[in-house]
């Protein structure tokens, strides 16, 4: 397999990186990636729900979840846990699933073609003076992420977390 295929590689040239920070502690920030209760408060795009989330949190784990369109439209989607240290770093390799966990294609959700199987999703918090700085690495290209609007929907998650910590932390 060659790197360019391979999700536990990250070459430098395909990396879509998203660095953001927040007003709240690195263990709140760990557990709003971590618990489902939390995670359904916030994850997927602007007007998108998340009735579905299961998370399995140790390396061979299961993190499977549900994104349910404005529209009704339901997105499945399951991560595979490489590696969990907590509160600093979660990787994940990541994909589309049915109900049941099974892999489908991206395309059979309306992505591109050239949208991998599998990418592997690397999670970074560092604290500093009460406040954590987050890096998502993705093994897809920033170009790629930008064809298919991941950025965005990233981008809109994260402002939703944002909101969710700021209700936690008040």
């Amino acid at each position: 397999m060659s790197a360019a295929n391979n999700p536990a590689v990250l070459p430098k040239e395909r990396n879509f990186v998203i660095t953001c920070a927040f007003a709240a502690p690195r263990r709140l920030l760990f557990k709003a990636w971590t618990e489902p209760d939390r995670l359904k408060s916030w994850w997927g795009p602007n007007g998108f729900t998340t009735p579905v989330c299961k998370t399995d949190l140790r390396p061979g784990g299961v993190f499977h979840y549900c994104m349910r369109s404005p529209e009704g439209k339901d997105y499945w989607g399951k991560g595979i846990y490489r590696e969990v240290v907590e509160p600093e770093r979660i990787v994940y390799i990541d994909c589309f699933s049915d109900a049941e966990g099974n892999l489908v294609q991206p395309a059979s959700y309306g992505m591109s073609q050239d949208w991998p199987a599998e990418t592997m999703v690397v999670i970074t918090f560092s604290e500093q003076n009460g406040k954590t700085e987050m890096t998502i690495t993705s093994s897809v290209s920033e170009s790629l992420a930008e064809q298919v609007g991941a950025r965005q929907g990233w981008t809109e998650s994260l402002v939703r977390l944002t909101e969710y910590l700021a209700r936690e932390t008040n």
